[in-house]
């Protein structure tokens, strides 16, 4: 009998070593997931910037790992986010592969399940979207339920009022006073809804900002227009990243600071021209910070190659939750617990594309490409390059955001107006060792066709195993995806709203009269 016992008791012990429930919630990390919307992996003191100011960011670096390779699949809001909560490929999403879409019930997301392992979830600010989850049969934002209930008062008239901190910290008092969840780990998704657009005009230099000291990259002109407004954002950077050092200030004095897992990140680059929803380097590669003082050596520096849809496998493998079936992304974990930095796992190549984003296009096409990108090269293919890549001129290419850079780029028309709106060739090709901006397309060159054959062949193959429907032979699929979005045009209204207070000289400048006939884009030599 005592041998039967013991027996028992070692079984009892070991069950108890791999149950995924609130039994084992002490051994299990939390998780504080904080999203930027439309911040440029080189905008941080972390990769070397010196003009924008992140130690907050710089600070969860410092304190764990950072990230040099960190990419989404698709640089747009909503079918990056999709993304990140089911941890597959953006072509591999449906409905959620396009922008201002649907979110199909078929796919499980990470906070889902965390929920049903015993994790308690929260969410302020932006969760996944734009886009419509509730026609699919979804009760809530995909990313959790919402804790918005508290505001404050931002520097300038662009920046939301969600305080993102307070919400946290009360997420936090609610959690440790229900006598169930207080012993329940957590998984939080804080959405800033900063640097997205629209700013206050010439806040920048009004909250700091120097002119002079502002990096412009080699795709826009470098006029005063476009520094103040490069300015512009940059504030709204700072301003987000003084909100994780709040949010930090909240976890450290909990009990929760030593086993929580904070990810810094963001959904896809800057809000500019040639950046957001184009399949360019700033587009789609991204910042990433992680810290976990619990398990993480800090000061770590990973090449890896990482994808936003290895963070679902990742936090499940954490939480002793298996890894879902529908789930295409690779977990992080091994990365994490290593004490080395550079290449870990020699992750080397991603890939990329979008479907349709914002409208502006006959018959509401998208503008379909796919890309692969090794530690050498970008290659991308356009498949459609018959279509203008920002939409049409007449609805004012309608996939870029509104700004003065935009309306300085189609005053000035040329080379810069060509990179950002021209169409483009079928194919493209970027050596980023020596273009790191990626702007100088080798495509066209005889000498670089070998690379171009080479890589188009191994991303069909790998969009095969992924089962893209555009790589197998289906590609009008993605034309029967509906679209939920407003249909009414905003720039009109953005443009007004501006004009009541900028300057003469600001005025004439923001609008212009282009050019009746736009340019398309030089062939490559």
């Amino acid at each position: 009998m005592r041998l039967i016992f013991t027996a028992c008791t070692l079984l009892a012990g070991l069950l108890l070593a791999s149950a995924p429930d609130s039994l084992r919630a002490d051994d299990r990390p939390n998780i504080l997931f904080i999203i930027f919307d439309d911040w440029n992996v080189n905008h941080a003191g972390a990769y070397g910037c010196k003009w924008i100011k992140t130690p907050n960011f710089d600070r969860v670096a410092s304190e764990g790992v950072l990230f040099r390779n960190a990419f989404t699949s698709n640089p747009k809001c909503s079918p990056c986010r999709a993304s990140i909560l089911t941890g597959r490929n953006s072509w591999q999403t449906e409905e959620a592969v396009c922008h201002g879409g649907v979110f199909p019930t078929k796919f499980a997301v990470y906070p889902d399940l965390l929920e049903g392992a015993g994790y308690v979830i929260g969410l302020t600010g932006k969760g996944w979207g734009p886009g419509d989850f509730k026609q699919s049969g979804r009760k809530r934002n995909p990313a959790g339920p919402s804790f918005d209930e508290y505001t404050q008062q931002p520097p300038a008239a662009g920046i939301g009022k969600n305080d993102y901190a307070k919400n946290f910290a009360s997420f936090l008092e609610r959690k440790v006073s229900d006598e169930k969840a207080k012993t329940q780990p957590f998984c939080f998704w804080m959405g800033f809804s900063e640097p997205h657009r629209a700013y206050e005009l010439r806040s920048g230099v009004r909250l700091g900002k120097k002119l002079e000291e502002i990096q412009v990259p080699s795709y826009f002109p470098d006029t005063e227009v476009v520094r103040h407004d490069m300015a512009d954002y940059a504030v709204e950077v700072e301003w987000a990243d003084a909100q994780i050092g709040r949010a930090l200030k909240v976890l450290d004095d909990s009990a929760f600071a030593d086993n929580t897992l904070v990810i810094v990140t963001s959904d896809h680059g800057m809000p500019f021209p040639y950046v957001k929803g184009q399949i360019h380097e700033d587009g789609f590669h991204l910042p990433l910070a992680m810290r976990w003082p619990k398990v993480i050596k800090p000061g770590r520096v990973v090449n890896d190659f990482i994808n936003v849809r290895d963070f679902a496998p990742t936090y499940l493998e954490l939480a002793g939750v298996e890894k879902h079936k529908q789930m295409t992304g690779v977990s992080l974990a091994n990365i994490l617990r290593s004490e080395k930095s550079g290449w870990i796992e020699n992750r080397d190549v991603m890939l990329a594309g979008k479907e349709r984003h914002d409208l502006g296009r006959p018959h509401d096409w998208g503008y379909p490409v796919r890309a692969i990108r090794t530690k050498e090269y970008l290659y991308v293919y356009n498949f459609h390059p018959e279509r203008w890549p920002a939409g049409n001129p007449e609805t004012d290419f309608g996939n870029c955001d509104p700004s003065p850079t935009k309306e300085v780029l189609k005053y000035l028309q040329g080379h810069y107006y060509d990179l950002s709106f021209g169409k483009r060739q079928a194919e493209e090709l970027y050596d980023l060792k020596v273009d790191p901006e990626g702007v100088n397309n080798l495509a066209g060159d005889l000498a670089h066709r070998p690379i171009c054959n080479q890589l188009r062949e191994r991303m069909m193959t790998m969009l095969k195993a992924d089962e893209d429907p555009r790589a197998l032979g289906n590609a009008a699929i993605f034309d029967t995806y509906k679209y939920v979005g407003s249909r009414k045009k905003a720039y009109e209204t953005w443009l007004a709203e501006k004009m009541k207070s900028a300057p003469v000289a600001v005025q004439e400048q923001l609008h212009p009269t282009p050019p009746k006939k736009p340019r398309r884009a030089p062939s490559p030599k």
